[in-house]
């Protein structure tokens, strides 16, 4: 009959939609028993393997009701190269239940979709302890990786200290009596040759199982399992060192004739290097992950909450929504809020970037981890915990940095068969040296064979692309741009052409009066107050910008009478006995006010992609007025340094085509879609994708959302709404479109970056491998020694995450 399986379905809203549910699994081959409640959301089944699982699932993907999916971040222990998380990665895909699993290398982490009722965050931990890399699910989905990592490098800290301490008297023994001759006489007259061996045995023994003993404890598990890793080559290569030179000590008959000779020296050198390689490394991994940190680090750790009528400082978990808290100078502000009394001045850098600090007072929202620069503030909570804010960033950079670059397929493919391939060419390149290698053959095919074993470099390959994702995305969220999804990272770089909404992207998104031109110049602010007074009645978005300017003015309204309003033309009122109209050309000429004298100047405006209407007391035309949306300071220059990157530039927007073209000439973009309908948006950017290739579209309003799930990329302004932030790939914070250009140059560089680091760390190994077998040795003599293998692996590790480092000091660029 089959296992009972029960999924949660999303998008069932009817009795239609439940029946579609129930035909998409019974359609497929082994599924008995199909019953879907629409009540609980839920589909039950009997499936007679896995695999019929794996296509009820995939049926309803392609049905439009998927299974509901959870996420859970497991931080694993034990990964040591790229064969690990090929190996993890194929281990937790392969479980039934689980929809995708990305493993990161760079932070030690498995990001693991899955159908809850298939599968628990705990079965799954015991499948990546079960696949040889003991795991447990991070804290709330974001965990400070700094103490585990400064504990991590403090222990290989001390591990190779240790290791050096041991190893230095090994490497003096036996290599200098061959660079000093007279130091090789004088251990010959002193404690004697197989003395100095016994010492070398001793203390190469206490390195390989002491600090060295990791390699072996990870390394050979792994060998039984077939799985093997770095580990195993490490543990392979110095054991095989130390066995030899073991036998050859204590039982030399049973070598060959001529073949007596110690490597206990390699053996020591191999594990110091390569743990000096491993604190480095931990070091610097600590650093790619700085980003996170200092995120987590704006949260503070305690608040003054209102108890009654006293103010006590509580721990920023034990927070509720409601709770109201005082915010002095200089603290950073606890969790989400509004201001419910006072003023100050908030610095907002953590969020935009941006420098300048935001002016905030009663009603104004507050975010979490800012900074108060003056003044006290009493406020109310907002969001708590994994809804705030932080949390939500944090959780956005974490997932743009655990994220599997299209890039990354070609070294997967590679990496998980390339342990194995280097343990072949280690045994072909032994027997070689049997074959054809002078006397003592022995001799020869063990250096050679333990040369390649540890010079081989998986470690640098699968840290080339998450460490360079890891510092770029940490970079971005730092200007505030925050990639919501990883492949961002690498598809922006291909964009051929931006396409920008116009209102509220490249403009303010709220009209502003621009110009105000009264026939009597002394009775210009009498005459705005008289307007400003009319249009209180008025519900237009044009009324609102003329309120604000008088306003901003601190005019005082008079007192207003008999208003009436003329749908589509205007507004007109009476003040101090006199009749005061407010509207369009239209409305001028219906109440025979003359607007000859200002013809000209509205002429100008009007092309200029202004609104303009006019003022009339008792029917003779007083002002003339011009509203519109002011384009953003900084539209004009991030265009300018769009194009010199050899992006084109678009505008869609729904305004009218004079409009659209007014602004788009201002800012010095040629092609423009305007008189757009939302739904046309979608088939303007698939117009614009076939002239100029991959397109990204940009956009801050709930009728973006679909137009940015189109594109190629979707970028939205993170002022805008929610809907279009959650529809985005990549999410501008500062509302600043400056911010398109740096997320083009992030993208750009941390690609770049990625493909230095893949191709030293293909490269390095292409080239060194058949160094470390001997290639040369016919032609010049030359035969790398082990110890300087494990020198040059170690460093080919650092070499990547150092370069993908560099990514922290990129610059904003215009």
């Amino acid at each position: 009959m089959g296992n009972t399986v029960v999924l949660p379905i999303r998008n069932m809203t009817c009795g239609g939609c439940a029946a579609r549910v129930s035909r998409a699994i019974e359609g497929i081959s082994g599924v008995q028993g199909v019953s879907v409640n629409l009540a609980d959301e839920t589909a039950q089944f009997s499936a007679s393997d896995e695999e019929t699982v794996l296509d009820a699932l995939s049926a309803l993907n392609a049905a439009g009701y998927p299974a509901e999916v959870q996420e859970i971040r497991l931080m694993v222990d034990g990964m040591s190269c790229a064969s690990c998380v090929g190996r993890l990665q194929n281990a937790l895909g392969a479980v039934t239940g689980v929809v995708d699993a990305q493993v990161n290398l760079a932070d030690d982490s498995a990001t693991v979709r899955f159908v809850p009722t298939l599968i628990t965050a705990r079965e799954l931990a015991d499948v990546s302890a079960a696949a040889g890399y003991p795991a447990t699910p991070a804290k709330d989905g974001v965990e400070d990786r700094s103490a585990r990592k400064d504990a991590e490098a403090d222990h290989q800290r001390r591990m190779t200290w240790i290791a050096v301490a041991l190893s230095v008297p090994v490497f003096v023994l036996e290599m200098g009596g061959h660079l000093f001759p007279a130091l090789h006489h004088l251990i010959g007259r002193s404690i004697g040759f197989e003395n100095s061996w016994m010492i070398q045995f001793v203390l190469t023994t206490a390195v390989l199982f002491g600090p060295g003993r990791q390699f072996f404890t990870n390394g050979l598990p792994a060998l039984w399992r077939l799985a093997p890793n770095m580990n195993s080559l490490v543990a392979l290569g110095a054991g095989a060192a130390w066995v030899f030179s073991t036998v050859a000590l204590f039982a030399p008959a049973v070598l060959p004739q001529g073949t007596r000779a110690v490597y206990f020296e390699a053996a020591a050198v191999i594990v110091t290097l390569i743990l000096l390689g491993r604190w480095f490394e931990a070091r610097a991994k600590g650093r790619t992950g700085a980003a996170i940190q200092n995120l987590i680090g704006l949260q503070p750790r305690s608040a003054r909450v209102a108890r009654g009528t006293e103010w006590i400082e509580v721990p920023v978990a034990d927070l509720s929504v409601g709770d109201r808290f005082l915010l002095k100078p200089g603290e950073r502000v606890p969790t989400d809020a509004v201001v419910i009394d006072g003023t100050g001045a908030i610095d907002e850098s953590m969020l935009t970037g941006e420098p300048m600090q935001v002016a905030k007072s009663s009603g104004d929202a507050l975010t979490g981890g800012t900074v108060n620069g003056n003044g006290s503030l009493t406020c109310e909570v907002t969001h708590v915990g994994h809804d705030t804010t932080l949390a939500q960033i944090i959780r956005m950079v974490q997932q743009a940095q655990g994220a599997r670059l299209p890039i990354q397929a070609l070294v997967d493919r590679v990496t998980l068969w390339f342990v194995p391939a280097v343990m072949g060419i280690a045994l072909l390149t032994v027997g070689v040296w049997l074959v054809f290698g002078p006397d003592p053959a022995l001799s020869y095919a063990l250096v050679a064979g333990v040369s390649v074993l540890i010079i081989a470099c998986p470690c640098a390959m699968g840290l080339a692309t998450p460490t360079s994702i890891m510092v770029g995305s940490g970079r971005a969220a730092g200007l505030g741009v925050l990639f919501r999804q990883g492949d961002a990272l690498q598809s922006l770089a291909d964009v051929k052409l931006v396409a920008f909404d116009k209102t509220g992207t490249l403009t303010e998104g709220k009209p502003m009066l621009t110009e105000f031109v009264s026939s009597d110049s002394g009775r210009e602010d009498e005459m705005l107050a008289w307007v400003a007074a009319v249009e209180t009645h008025s519900e237009h978005p044009l009324a609102q910008a003329i309120l604000q300017a008088a306003n901003d003015r601190g005019l005082t309204f008079p007192e207003v009478s008999e208003v009436e309003v003329t749908s589509g033309q205007g507004i007109s009122g009476s003040i101090e006995g006199q009749r005061i109209t407010v509207g369009n050309s239209r409305m001028m000429k219906e109440i025979g006010a003359s607007t000859d004298k200002l013809d000209a100047r509205a002429s100008e405006l009007k092309a200029q992609g202004h609104t303009v209407f006019f003022a009339a007391i008792d029917g003779a035309i007083s002002a003339l007025i011009a509203v519109s949306d002011p384009v953003r300071s900084t539209s004009k220059a991030a265009i300018a340094a769009l194009k010199k990157r050899g992006v084109q530039v678009a505008m869609i927007s729904g305004d009218g085509a004079g409009t659209a073209q007014a602004v788009a000439q201002n800012l010095g973009i040629e092609t423009v879609v305007a008189d757009v309908l939302p739904e046309g948006k979608i088939d303007a950017l698939k117009s614009l994708r076939a002239t100029y290739g991959k397109t990204a579209f940009v956009g801050d309003g709930i009728n973006d959302a679909p137009v940015l799930a189109d594109a190629d990329v979707g970028i939205a302004i993170g002022t805008g709404t929610d809907v279009a932030i959650e529809t985005a790939d990549v999410v501008l914070m500062s509302g600043d479109v400056q911010g398109v250009v740096h997320a083009i140059d992030l993208s750009r560089k941390t690609l770049r970056n990625i493909k230095q680091n893949l191709l030293w760390a293909f490269g390095y190994n292409a080239a060194l491998i058949p160094v470390a077998a001997g290639v040369f040795y016919p032609a010049f003599g030359v035969l790398l020694s082990p110890g300087l293998a494990a020198g040059a692996m170690a460093f080919s590790s650092i070499f990547v995450l150092g370069n993908a480092l560099r990514l922290r000091r990129v610059g904003i660029s215009t």
